[in-house]
């Protein structure tokens, strides 16, 4: 069914508007940022272990893998073996393995490296909060102490804002705990908001009358 042609006069009329074209300039412009931010994220991100990657070698079809980062940040390339991309960037991840393969293998390799499927990263929030329990980082993203508190619904009265304890494991298996004043680092702006890793144990206490 075809429109009417007062369909499409008021259409373009309506298109016409300074007031319709500035708002749609602005929405295009809006979507812009969000791709460009989204982009620029997407490139800063750091490898962890359980991401899936493809790696993908210009005309060299036997070389396109989709690899799953072990614990240890490793993956199993064609040719090159055991590598470890752990804590790079996708970017470094492509130089690093074009580097490889053109030592010993072939001539000025093109290596493109993607993110197939993002680790699920989770930290847990325990104590005087609203809605304790485990909450996941959200892909790209990184979630300061306030954010994570935040997820688990705020402080509760009784919570002890000037020690929360932040419980860590280390690569080496090793745990530390962070006592943080967060009442104080809250109204200085000059604080770096402290950051929360995967595995990270949040704890509120309760205060002492």
């Amino acid at each position: 069914m075809k429109p009417s042609h007062a369909l499409v006069l008021s259409l373009t009329l309506l298109g016409a508007l300074p007031g319709v074209r500035s708002a749609a300039a602005e929405d295009i412009a809006t979507l812009a940022r969000a791709a460009a931010e989204a982009a620029r994220d997407a490139s800063s991100y750091r490898l962890v272990p359980n991401d899936v990657i493809e790696v993908r070698v210009y005309q060299e079809e036997d070389l396109t893998s989709k690899l799953r980062l072990a614990k240890d940040g490793t993956v199993t390339f064609p040719l090159l073996g055991t590598v470890n991309l752990g804590g790079k960037t996708v970017d470094e991840c492509a130089g690093y393995l074009r580097e490889l393969l053109g030592k010993d293998y072939l001539v000025n390799p093109q290596v493109t490296v993607t993110v197939a499927e993002y680790a699920k990263r989770r930290f847990t929030v325990l104590g005087q909060v609203q809605k304790p329990g485990s909450f996941e980082i959200p892909n790209e993203e990184s979630v300061t102490l306030l954010q994570a508190i935040g997820m688990a619904g705020g402080y509760t009265r009784l919570a002890n804002t000037s020690r929360v304890l932040v419980t860590r494991v280390g690569k080496d298996g090793r745990k530390t705990t962070y006592t943080l004043d967060v009442k104080s680092a809250t109204n200085d702006t000059d604080t770096r908001p402290f950051e929360i890793r995967p595995d990270d144990t949040v704890t509120v206490p309760e205060r002492v009358f």
